[in-house]
């Protein structure tokens, strides 16, 4: 991928709504799959942001609502975000102020590494590698601006 846009402001960056591509792919099994739908970023009251994701997700061609909620709240250094799961437990911390941000998540034995990285002022991506002795995936998606 070329250069990134660098985002002084996390936050400010993701609010909005924003069309969702993503594929998923199985690397043990060949598997492949596709999620199709939406992100809204909305203000809540301690500063941040709420993530809902809705849409269809395929899986060896069976499609089925999928959805999913995050919390994006103010990091510790001004313009990044400490990205939580809706029962508070950590999940990532974010940093786009190069335009490109790598973290980790361990997941019982396995580890997601997720590379997120910013094209523009609309557009942007996630590349989550899952590895460990339950997963060996790879996601990835597509986000642009819909407002």
């Amino acid at each position: 991928m070329g250069e990134f846009r660098p985002v002084p402001d996390a936050l400010g960056y993701l609010a909005g709504r924003w069309r969702v591509e993503r594929s998923v792919r199985d690397l043990a099994s060949g598997d492949d799959g596709e999620f199709s739908g939406t992100t809204v970023f909305s203000p809540v009251d301690s500063g941040g942001l709420l993530h809902h994701e809705s849409g269809t997700f395929v899986w060896r061609g069976v499609p089925r609502p999928a959805e999913r909620t995050l919390r994006f709240l103010p990091g510790e250094a001004d313009g990044t975000a400490d990205v939580r799961f809706t029962d508070g437990r950590p999940f990532h911390d974010l940093d786009l102020s190069s335009g490109r941000h790598v973290a980790d998540h361990p997941c019982s034995a396995d580890l997601y590494r997720g590379e997120f990285t910013v094209r523009d002022e609309d557009h942007w991506r996630t590349v989550w590698r899952v590895r460990g002795p339950a997963k060996d995936l790879v996601l990835t998606t597509d986000y642009a601006r819909a407002d």
